[in-house]
């Protein structure tokens, strides 16, 4: 018999943690689904985005204590959130015009190797800046534990997932609705053909990257938000992971990103409920690749997707 309980307490963390690997991976899916490349440095970018709302939100906090002022923490947050997003956007239309630009008719498998890079850099600089240690996310607002039928819920968790899927839901109307979404959406369709057509492709790429690292921003201070401990290497495996999401839901899909960040979430926090927890990795990953064999192009990828460019 199944303690319902126990089943619907674990579907909470599940959410809660598909929310950071959906965040990431639309980042992937987006660079992935317009310049055909892999930007292999987007994990150590969420790290960067969480590190720079470590210093937003620090600084804020120190200037209302200088100020005499006790603003209500969620309007901290909902600053310290604004201000990274913006901040962490510059960093990843860096990163494109530095790293990718210069190699965008250059083979992949080039590009590939300098995302690595970047990332190493990213890492190593932020341990010459901050040092190895970690450190320790401001405690914003404060934690009130919900009892809904013997299942807890924070409010902590109830604001990543509102946030996260709010987010998530702008996107999509943004990349459906607007101009400039419009013209992602094109130029994912043909890579040549829509430049000729008067479309900026620097300005597009640009676009591409500064949207990919404000949500990987907004994923990185959320996860300090539940997780309030930050090191330089975080970003790694949430990296890689939000990657395989992102291949998952299918190249240039939101719905698809989304969903498959969520799907590995509750397959990563489930498993270890019938499963011994060594073997989480292997059945997550084993039934990723099941998936991917009568899927190869995703939950949601198009087969006429233009061809790599090897």
């Amino acid at each position: 018999m199944v303690d319902m309980t126990y089943l619907f307490q674990n579907l909470i963390n599940a959410l809660q943690w598909g929310s950071f690997y959906a965040l990431i991976a639309l980042g992937y899916s987006m660079v992935y689904s317009i310049l055909m490349l892999f930007n292999f440095a987007h994990g150590d970018i969420f790290m960067v985005g969480a590190y720079i709302g470590f210093g937003v939100a620090t600084g804020l906090v120190a200037l209302c204590e200088m100020g005499a002022i006790a603003p209500p923490g969620w309007v901290i947050l909902v600053l310290t959130i604004l201000i990274s997003m913006f901040l962490t956007s510059f960093v990843g239309m860096f990163v494109e015009r530095v790293g990718y630009r210069p190699l965008r008719e250059a083979p992949r498998a080039s590009a590939a190797i300098t995302g690595l890079m970047i990332g190493i850099i990213l890492e190593t600089g932020n341990l010459w800046l901050l040092g190895a240690q970690r450190v320790k996310f401001p405690s914003l607002i404060q934690s009130t534990t919900y009892n809904l039928g013997g299942v807890f819920v924070t409010n902590k968790k109830i604001m990543i997932v509102v946030v996260s899927l709010s987010l998530m839901l702008a996107l999509h109307l943004f990349i459906k609705k607007s101009k400039y979404g419009m013209a992602m959406r094109a130029m994912a369709f043909d890579y040549v053909v829509v430049p000729l057509m008067g479309v900026s492709i620097n300005t597009i790429a640009a676009m591409t990257f500064a949207i990919g690292s404000a949500l990987a921003a907004v994923a990185g201070i959320l996860f300090g938000v539940a997780y309030p401990v930050l090191d330089p290497y975080m970003g790694i495996l949430f990296g890689w992971k939000a990657f395989v999401a992102a291949i998952l839901g299918g190249r240039g899909s939101i719905m698809g990103a989304t969903l498959a960040g969520f799907l590995l979430a509750f397959i990563e926090i489930f498993v270890p409920i019938i499963f011994p927890s060594t073997l989480r990795d292997l059945i997550a990953y084993s039934i990723v690749l099941i998936i991917l064999a009568f899927r190869p192009h995703g939950f949601f990828g198009e087969p006429y997707s233009a061809k790599l460019r090897l």
